[in-house]
C-alpha cells in the first residue's frame, strides 16, 4: 500500500473510541456474515484479472470450464491464507489475495520456454493434446512459486527480513513495484483493443464513480427494530463498490445489446459466445496438484522469488495502516515476523494448488473497514470462511469467468495504473532536487524496460555456450521488477548521498512505534509459551522483542499470566518491553 493510499486512510480513519468494534471485538453472527460477504466482493472485484490474464496466457478456450476453476481456485485459496493470517499470522483484519506481480516472472517464464497461442491453435491439437498443453503451463508456473515461497518463509520466521529492510530503500521500492504496472501496458492494450468502445466506455464508468461519485452517500436498510421498522443508514457504496457495479452495469448493457443482436456474431463483447456456465458443474473443491506434478527451473524461481519480494515490502506497509484504522499499536516485530512467514505459506498453498498467482495482502479492504467503522478480526475470518465456500461453487467462478473480455480489460487500466502509481507515491519521502536520485530512478526504470524489451524480442542473442545459464539470463532479463530491483538496489546503495537525502529518516520514521500488545497474541497457549524462556529466541514468538531480549529475565505472574520483564545489569543495549 502506498504512503500516499496510507495518508488518505489516515484522513478518513475514524478514531478508536468512534469504532464500533475493534479488533478483539466480536460483532453478532449476521453482521459478521453481511460484513464477510462485503469483503469477499472487495476482494474479488481485484481478483478477477489476474485468473483471466492467466487464462489468456496458457492458451485456454473461451468455453473450457477450466477457466471457471482458475476463478475459484484462487478465491478458494485466498479464503485459505486470509484465515491463516489472520488467526495465527499478523492477527490483524487483512485480505489476502492474488498478487499481480508474479505476473511478469509469468509472462518471462512462458514466452521463454513455450510456443505462443497462435502457434499453438494453427497445429490443430486434439482436445486431450490441447489440455496436455495447457496444464503443462500451469504446472510450470505453480511449481516455480510453490519453491519461490520458501525465501518469503525463510524472511519471515527467521527476522531477517528486518535486516533486509535496512538495504531496501524507498529508490529500490518505487522502480520495483512501479514497473509491475508499467510492464503490463502492450497486455491492457491488446485486451481493449478487441473492442475499444466497450472497454473504454466501461472505464469511464469506472473514473466516474471511484473518484467523482465515491462521496455520495445513499439511504439503504442496514437493520431491523421490532417496533420501528427498518433502520435506514447513509452508506457510500461507489466508494466500496465502483469496481462491481461499473462490471455489472458495462455487463448488462452487453446483454441487452447481444439480445438485440445490435453486436454481430462474433463480436467479443457478445454474452452468449461461450457455454462456459452450462459446461462447468455446480460445485468442485480445489486441491493440490490439480494440474498435475508441477514443474521447477531455476530461472523461474529466480523471477518469482523477486515478486514475492515486491509482495513483502507492499504487505509490511498495510500492517502498519491497518494498525493504525482498528486503533492497536504499531505490530511489533514478532507480529511482521509472523505475519510475512505466514504469507510465504500462503504462497505455498497457492502454488500447490495451481492458482497461478502468488498472495499479499489487500489494501482495497481497509477502505471497507475505515467506512463501516468495524476493525473486528472475526470479521476477516467470516469474510475466509465465505471465500472457501464460494470457491468451492464452480458456477459462481464460470460466472465470473463468462465476463466479455473488453469488459474485464477495463480492469486492466485501473489496476495497472494503480499499482504503477502506488509505487511513484513512494517519490515523496526522496529529495526529487538531488541529481542523484534523479539519475538512480531514471536510469533505473529506462534501463530496465529497454533490456527487458531487448531480450524478448531477440532471445537469440543469450549464447553463453551453457543451456541452463541461457534460460536462466532469459527469463531474468525479461522480467523488468528483477532488473528494477537489483539495480535500484545497488545504486541506491553505493552512490555517495545523505540519509535525508536517500528519504531512510522520513522513510523509517512513517512505520511508527512498535508497542507490546496482546492483540499480537496467538489465540491458544500464551501461558506455555510465557513459561518457556527459549521462546524468546525465536524471531516469531509472541515473546521476542528483538535479538538483544536475551537480557531480559521474563517471570509471569501467576495470578495473571502477564510477563513481568525484569531489566538484569548490562552494558548492552537493550529494546524496551511494554507490558
Amino acid at each position: 500500500m502506498s504512503v500516499k493510499q496510507r495518508r488518505n486512510v489516515e484522513e478518513l480513519e475514524p478514531p478508536s473510541s468512534e469504532l464500533l468494534y475493534g479488533l478483539e471485538d466480536n460483532p453478532p453472527w449476521y453482521l459478521c456474515v453481511l460484513l464477510g460477504t462485503q469483503h469477499f466482493f472487495t476482494m474479488v472485484s481485484t481478483t478477477i484479472p489476474i485468473p483471466f490474464v492467466l487464462a489468456s496466457l496458457v492458451c485456454l478456450e473461451p468455453s473450457d470450464p477450466a477457466r471457471s476453476y482458475l476463478v475459484s481456485t484462487i478465491i478458494f485459496v485466498s479464503g485459505l491464507i486470509t484465515f491463516l493470517q489472520s488467526t495465527i499470522g499478523v492477527r490483524l483484519p487483512i485480505v489476502q489475495g492474488g498478487n499481480f506481480a508474479y505476473l511478469i516472472p509469468t509472462v518471462a517464464l512462458l514466452s521463454a520456454n513455450f510456443a505462443s497461442c497462435e502457434s499453438q491453435r494453427a497445429a490443430n491439437l486434439t482436445a486431450a493434446q490441447q489440455q496436455e498443453e495447457w496444464q503443462a503451463r500451469m504446472r510450470a508456473i505453480q511449481g516455480n512459486i510453490a519453491v519461490s515461497s520458501v525465501f518469503q518463509i525463510i524472511l519471515g520466521f527467521t527476522g531477517v527480513i528486518g535486516v533486509m529492510l535496512k538495504w531496501i530503500t524507498p529508490l529500490t521500492i518505487i522502480p520495483t513495484v512501479s514497473l509491475v504496472g508499467l510492464s503490463l501496458f502492450d497486455l491492457a492494450a491488446d485486451r481493449s483493443s478487441q473492442h475499444w468502445s466497450v472497454s473504454m466506455s466501461t472505464t469511464v464508468l469506472m473514473v466516474l464513480l471511484s473518484q467523482y461519485m465515491k462521496d455520495v452517500s445513499l439511504s439503504l436498510p442496514t437493520g431491523y427494530r421490532r417496533g420501528y421498522g427498518f433502520i435506514y443508514s447513509e452508506v457510500q457504496v461507489f466508494k466500496m463498490f465502483s469496481i462491481i457495479v461499473a462490471l455489472l452495469t458495462s455487463w448488462l448493457v452487453c446483454w441487452v445489446l447481444t439480445v438485440t443482436d445490435t453486436f454481430p456474431p462474433g463480436c467479443p463483447s457478445r454474452t452468449d459466445r461461450s457455454t462456459l456456465i452450462s459446461n462447468t458443474p455446480w460445485f468442485r473443491i480445489p486441491y493440490p496438484g490439480q494440474w498435475g506434478m508441477p514443474t521447477v527451473t531455476v530461472a523461474g524461481v529466480l523471477g518469482m522469488m523477486v515478486a514475492g519480494l515486491a509482495s513483502i515490502i507492499e504487505s509490511v506497509g498495510d500492517y502498519y495502516a491497518t494498525a493504525r484504522i482498528c486503533g492497536t499499536p504499531a505490530p511489533p516485530v514478532h507480529a511482521i515476523n509472523r505475519g510475512v512467514g505466514i504469507e510465504g505459506v500462503g504462497v505455498t498453498v497457492a502454488g500447490l494448488w495451481g492458482s497461478g498467482s502468488g498472495t499479499n495482502s489487500y489494501s482495497e479492504n481497509l477502505a471497507a473497514i475505515t467506512v463501516t467503522r468495524v476493525g473486528s478480526r472475526r470479521v476477516i475470518q467470516m469474510s475466509a470462511m465465505v471465500m472457501l465456500v464460494a470457491g468451492s461453487v464452480c458456477k459462481f467462478g464460470a460466472l465470473c469467468a463468462s465476463i466479455p473480455e473488453p469488459i474485464v480489460a477495463s480492469l486492466y487500466w485501473i489496476m495497472f495504473s494503480l499499482i504503477t502509481s502506488v509505487g511513484l507515491s513512494t517519490l515523496q519521502f526522496v529529495d526529487l532536487n538531488s541529481s542523484r536520485n534523479l539519475f538512480v530512478l531514471g536510469f533505473t526504470l529506462f534501463f530496465s524496460l529497454s533490456v527487458s524489451k531487448y531480450v524478448k524480442a531477440n532471445p537469440e542473442s543469450l549464447k553463453t555456450g551453457l543451456p541452463l545459464l541461457d534460460q536462466t539470463l532469459l527469463v531474468l532479463l525479461q522480467t523488468t521488477i528483477f532488473l528494477g530491483c537489483v539495480l535500484g538496489c545497488f545504486l541506491d546503495n553505493t552512490i555517495p548521498g545523505t540519509k535525508e537525502e536517500r528519504g531512510l529518516v522520513s522513510w523509517r520514521a512513517q512505520q511508527g512505534d512498535s508497542k507490546s500488545c496482546p492483540g499480537y497474541d496467538l489465540p491458544y497457549g500464551m501461558d506455555a509459551i510465557r513459561r518457556r524462556k527459549w521462546l524468546r529466541y525465536l524471531p516469531f514468538s509472541p515473546t521476542f522483542r528483538g535479538f538483544h531480549s536475551a537480557k531480559y529475565n521474563v517471570t509471569v505472574n501467576t495470578t495473571t499470566s502477564t510477563p513481568v520483564p525484569v531489566t538484569t545489569t548490562t552494558s548492552t543495549p537493550v529494546a524496551e518491553t511494554t507490558t
